[in-house]
């Protein structure tokens, strides 16, 4: 007896519609899987076909190009030592910089949060620092005989570089700090630039 005189008509149109239905199912499963796959099954692919040298040169090949990704500002204030060696300052590779990315939003917003800032952003205080600074500073003669140089990220200064013995340190401090919105001062200077820093370099960056 066939399948239709076991069940009758209607049972076998319910069978029918449920095997469609599975029918459309897998088939959309197939899709879906074939959406999520496909671009790794084709990298996979290319990366077993291609060259084991380029493979290796392209997985290994370090992000080690340094940008000042975020735009901080960062600027000579003085530049009578030609031997001094120029500061890291904000320059960051790309990994660093997305890494960074995250915490710069949230220690950027800390001070509007706790009320202590009228601005959203502490970095959007930087620029007007930066402006002042070069307004007041730039070829006084506290910087005769030094080169240094200035970064500004989140109204906290840097003033790093080299200068002449008896430099005074805390008469720069004094000044930078007196900058409107400036939070804290870091003065990071050496009168020997051939020996250790206490500032970081493109060479003793990490």
């Amino acid at each position: 007896m066939s399948a239709i005189g076991k069940g009758g008509p209607g049972a076998w149109r319910v069978r029918a519609a449920r095997t469609a239905r599975l029918a459309s199912v897998i088939a959309c499963v197939g899709v879906f899987a074939g959406i999520w796959a496909g671009p790794a099954f084709a990298q996979s692919q290319a990366g077993a076909s291609a060259p084991a040298s380029k493979a290796e040169n392209t997985t290994n090949a370090p992000d080690t190009q340094r940008k000042n990704w975020y735009n901080d500002p960062f600027f000579a204030l003085s530049n009578a030592i030609g031997a001094c060696p120029l500061p890291l300052g904000p320059l960051m590779t790309k990994a660093e910089a997305d890494d960074d990315a995250h915490y710069r939003v949230e220690r950027g917003t800390t001070c509007w949060l706790a009320h202590k800032c009228s601005k959203p952003n502490s970095y959007l205080y930087d620029a007007d620092i930066a402006a002042a600074i070069r307004q007041q500073l730039q070829g006084d003669a506290l910087f005769a005989g030094t080169s240094i140089w200035i970064t500004v990220q989140r109204r906290f200064v840097y003033a790093e570089g080299c200068v002449g013995p008896g430099f005074d340190s805390a008469a720069l401090e004094r000044r930078l700090s007196a900058i409107p919105d400036v939070e804290q001062v870091f003065v990071r200077v050496s009168s020997h630039p051939q020996g250790p820093l206490p500032y970081k370099t493109l060479s003793t960056a990490p």
